[in-house]
């Protein structure tokens, strides 16, 4: 769960203290290694992600490794407070029928086998990689389909002793008997090993668990250690983009839009933004207050996002090889020990491993990527200035409130309360932010009266704690920033303005058509 994901669970009021609570302790799941097998030597390692400290500068919420279905449940909780939801269990969508008010879909109660009709004004396919609705719709998907496939192995076991002093969130397999990763979700108990298989010479029947323990075992470099099969399946690795998001009143979200490399873990996280994308529009457009071009405003602004995190989550799965190549194990114990005494030696070979392990780095830290996404074009009115240029698009996140970015975190203190720039803005309305002397755009704001946009001062009693806001707000002192209710720039003028409520009424109507 990346930075920009916690922080819009933090603003929906998830609770994030039970997700750091099953998260993989930052002492385990701080590094990734490169091994010749689990029990055997390490031959190099990456700090994972950046979650010390030192990351608080740039957002209130760390990332977090949790695995799916312990944050399943902490989203029900908060749902489960929503007096108008309802969930259905055991229910198969399989077909609907849009016309010009709305969608009519027909789905399926597996535990009756009753057809039930579901009215309604919109459709989101949230259906994963091989989406029905995505389908029905005839809609395709552009990119690879089948880069690799693996034999995924869930089990448990107490792998603690082996592990020792080199804990880790991912551990990559070099022996070519054995090759894949393994996935710690729990060092004490619960693990996942990723293992490459040719889907044309083999199946899912071709790995019963006996197979599957013995495939462990030899990754492990230990067949004494007790283990347990819990579940195998298979899965092919993908890097492809649906060629819309939209068809009329369907659209479509997280996998069944995009489906990636797991090598960033940027799946999940960007399902989560195209849907807080996409929820203030259709709030807006419901309620009467955006025409329905504003819609149109999804795709646009998140299809790039998608493109730029396949591309990079296909470069990291590529370039993982180069630490394979650099290590070059053959696979026969004895030769390998050689080769390994020779890696580990000062010398040419160990220059190069160490060269393809540094090389990896960006696959591992990818805060830019995570804060630093912004839309160039859709509900955003540029100022003709040009995005921020840092050294590493991937890794060095540069804050801005240029339109389209998303707006800056620095803390704050107010009543001697400590408390984030993001906690000043709510995800059902459009702040305008100003410093002291924006009085009068504050004045315009009260002046239009719309329940659905406020004014934030930063300056006055809430009051920066270092000086980051004065270096990222890119504002006069008279200057103001609207904020969209997703969190993003959407307009910003850098000091005052003859008619500010004309003006501020004015780029309303441009942004929501």
């Amino acid at each position: 769960m990346n930075p920009r994901t916690l922080e819009i669970c933090r603003a929906l009021g998830v609770d994030l203290g039970e997700v750091r609570r099953l998260a993989t302790p930052r002492a385990d799941g701080g590094w990734v290694r490169w091994v010749t097998t689990l029990a055997g030597h390490e031959l190099g390692c990456l700090p994972y992600e950046r979650q010390d400290d030192g990351v608080l500068a740039h957002t209130p919420t760390p990332l977090a490794n949790v695995s799916q279905h312990l944050f399943e449940p902490i989203l029900l909780a908060r749902l489960a407070r929503e007096p108008r939801a309802r969930l259905g269990y055991r229910h198969q969508w399989e077909s609907c029928e849009p016309d010009a008010s709305g969608v009519t879909s027909r789905v399926r109660d597996l535990a009756t086998d009753r057809v039930v009709e579901v009215r309604s004004r919109y459709l989101f396919a949230c259906d994963g990689a091989g989406s029905r609705v995505r389908a029905s719709r005839g809609i395709e998907l552009v990119g690879p389909e089948r880069i690799q496939s693996f034999v995924m192995i869930h089990f448990e076991g107490a792998l603690r002793p082996l592990v020792g002093d080199r804990p880790a969130i991912l551990y990559w397999v070099l022996d070519p008997g054995a090759t894949g990763a393994f996935v710690a979700h729990d060092i004490d108990r619960t693990w996942v090993f990723m293992h490459p298989y040719d889907p044309d010479a083999e199946s899912l029947p071709d790995f019963p668990a006996e197979r599957c323990r013995a495939i462990v075992h030899r990754a492990l470099g230990r067949d004494d250690v007790a283990l347990e099969v819990k579940a195998v399946s298979t899965w092919t690795m993908t890097a492809q983009v649906a060629e819309r998001y939209r068809d009329g009143r369907v659209f479509l979200l997280g996998d069944a839009a995009h489906r990636f490399p797991p090598s960033g873990g940027l799946g999940l996280n960007t399902g989560v933004q195209d849907a807080h994308n996409l929820a203030w529009k259709i709030r807006a457009v419901s309620a009467g207050r955006a025409g329905d071009a504003l819609l149109d405003t999804y795709q646009l602004e998140r299809k790039p996002v998608a493109h730029v995190n396949a591309e990079q989550s296909f470069t990291n799965a590529m370039r993982l090889v180069e630490v394979v190549e650099a290590a070059g194990l053959s696979g026969d114990p004895a030769t390998d020990e050689r080769r390994v005494a020779t890696l580990r030696a000062p010398g040419e070979e160990r220059d190069r491993l160490a060269s393809a392990v540094a090389n990896q780095q960006d696959h591992f830290d990818m805060l830019a990527l995570q804060l630093g996404f912004a839309y160039d074009e859709g509900a955003v009115v540029p100022d003709g200035t040009p995005r921020p240029v840092s050294a590493n698009p991937v890794r060095d996140f540069v804050p801005s409130t240029r339109p389209g970015a998303r707006f800056p975190h620095l803390w704050l203190e107010r009543g001697g309360e400590r408390l984030s720039s993001l906690d000043l803005l709510a995800y059902d309305r459009f702040a305008l932010v100003t410093a002291p002397g924006g009085a009068a755009w504050r004045a315009a704001v009260d002046e239009l009266g719309e329940s659905w946009l406020v004014a934030v001062e930063i300056g006055g009693a809430v009051r920066p704690l270092d000086g980051t806001w004065d270096a990222v707000r890119g504002i006069g002192d008279e200057g103001a920033i609207l904020v969209r209710p997703d969190g993003h720039v959407a307009w910003r003028s850098t000091g005052a303005v003859t008619t500010p409520a004309a003006t501020l009424r004015g780029v309303l109507a441009a942004l929501l058509g």
